[in-house]
């Protein structure tokens, strides 16, 4: 983006550590910031009445939490921190603002958003039609492509409340993959061994979503040439 843009938005910026848990916004609550990650993974979950929640979309460095946003609005989704991490974050008020007044910025907010709804249409077939290997290893790999690093932390409870699967099928699944030479885990600590071979038993869907969030990369790159 021009540069006086890209000057007024990071003044607007501060830095802020994300751990695992951190509930960023409820379903229905005001929206009253945004959240740029940069090597943490944050999911939109829907929770249900008898407490159980499903992830409908994840967002990681190609991204902001909180969008679409407008002013006094509230979104009908958790955001919660899965992966720890470091972002950056802005008042909802500024980021407005910054739009309003930057045709850059505004444009590469409306690309993003139009990928982060191709992500949840994608995921609700996924979640419906693909079996717990396939849904494991797209998840596994988008939490990859975001944090930049083999080994990271997630629990298996947890997991398998971002899959929508029970504990013991995380486990199961987890187990196929490990046997297989893709993964190791142990106590909630995931290290990625073979992409290409935790790419190859993924479903489509990964391949979907990551073009999709690619075009928002190459559109950020062509508005910076």
């Amino acid at each position: 983006m021009p540069a006086e843009d890209r000057a007024r938005l990071l003044s607007k910026l501060a830095p802020v550590f994300l751990r695992v848990r951190t509930v960023l916004f409820e379903p229905g609550q005001l929206v009253d910031a945004v959240y740029f990650p940069l090597d943490g993974v944050v999911s939109l979950v829907t929770p249900l009445e008898d407490g159980a929640i499903v992830e409908v979309a994840t967002v990681g460095n190609e991204g902001v939490v909180g969008v679409p946003l407008i002013f006094g609005g509230a979104l009908a989704v958790r955001a919660i921190s899965q992966v720890a991490g470091r972002c950056l974050t802005m008042s909802a008020d500024a980021f407005l603002e910054a739009m309003a007044n930057s045709h850059p910025i505004s444009q590469m907010v409306q690309t993003y958003v139009l990928a982060l709804f191709g992500q949840i249409s994608q995921a609700a077939a996924c979640n419906r039609l693909h079996n717990n290997e396939e849904r494991l290893s797209r998840w596994l790999l988008m939490s990859h492509d975001r944090i930049g690093a083999d080994k990271f932390m997630i629990t298996q409870e947890f997991l398998a409340q971002m899959l929508g699967s029970r504990r013991a099928t995380v486990t199961l699944s987890a187990g196929v993959l490990q046997k297989a030479g893709l993964i190791r885990y142990h106590r909630g600590h995931v290290e990625i061994v073979d992409r290409a071979g935790l790419e190859s038993v993924s479903c489509e869907c990964y391949r979907v979503i990551k073009s999709e969030l690619d075009k928002v990369t190459a559109t950020r790159a062509f508005a910076a040439a």
